[in-house]
């Protein structure tokens, strides 16, 4: 059995006008706050997000007011910096994380976009042999990054308002082109591995999204050439 990869819980301190519109960006997506910076590094390289102008810790008038749960001063108010709580593998530094999520806002209002080249042609050395440690973690990490990959495609997935009036729909709605010819295996594997994600009873469920891929499906089924 292959291991889940870990995630470490994350205190953001940020503005609370910066909180509050990730936390709305996450909930209008219907993903974490976490979800929305890891779907960002995956498609932006590290030192582009590092670049990134960093929105910064709350000024010192910018507090909230919570009440205390335990210890001697338990049911008082207390004021603290706003934060986010955000899971995500262990081994980044709040600014950075801070500044994923400003890049999560800014491509979702079209400020910024993601341009993907080719990139460089030069040949890259052999890697040196990898041992069963090296596989077992790889297998791991394309895991995380096929779920990550899912998520991102889902972030830019609006159920259709008419739900499933044709192939194209059906096709659009289980995340492949409208034009294109997926067999029968395929299909149904990309279904199960939506499903997971918008299955009511998930972390990301959603009655509607799961609707709609019920209805992809059934429509495929009945008009299968």
């Amino acid at each position: 059995m292959t291991n889940r990869v870990l995630k470490h819980s994350y205190t953001v301190p940020c503005a609370s006008a910066f909180r509050d519109a990730i936390e709305a960006l996450a909930a209008r997506r219907k993903v974490n706050v976490g979800d929305l910076a890891r779907s960002i590094l995956l498609v932006v390289p590290p030192e582009t997000v590092a670049a990134y102008e960093d929105p910064g810790e709350p000024l010192n008038d910018d507090r909230e007011t919570v009440v205390l749960k335990s210890g001697p001063a338990e049911g008082r108010p207390w004021r603290r910096k706003p934060r986010l709580q955000v899971r995500m593998p262990p081994g980044h530094d709040i600014p950075f994380i801070r500044k994923a999520l400003a890049l999560a806002m800014a491509m979702d209002c079209g400020d910024v976009t993601v341009s993907v080249g080719a990139g460089h042609t030069e040949p890259e050395p052999a890697p040196p042999p990898r041992s069963e440690a090296d596989e077992t973690r790889l297998v791991e990490i394309s895991e995380e990054l096929e779920r990550l990959r899912t998520i991102v495609s889902v972030l830019a997935f609006d159920p259709l308002p008419e739900g499933i009036r044709s192939r194209g729909d059906a096709l659009h709605v289980l995340g492949f082109p409208p034009s294109s010819e997926p067999d029968s295996r395929t299909v149904r594997a990309k279904f199960r591995m939506l499903a997971t994600i918008h299955h009511p009873d998930s972390h990301y469920g959603s009655h509607q999204r799961m609707s709609q891929l019920n209805q992809a499906m059934e429509y495929l089924r009945r008009h299968v050439a």
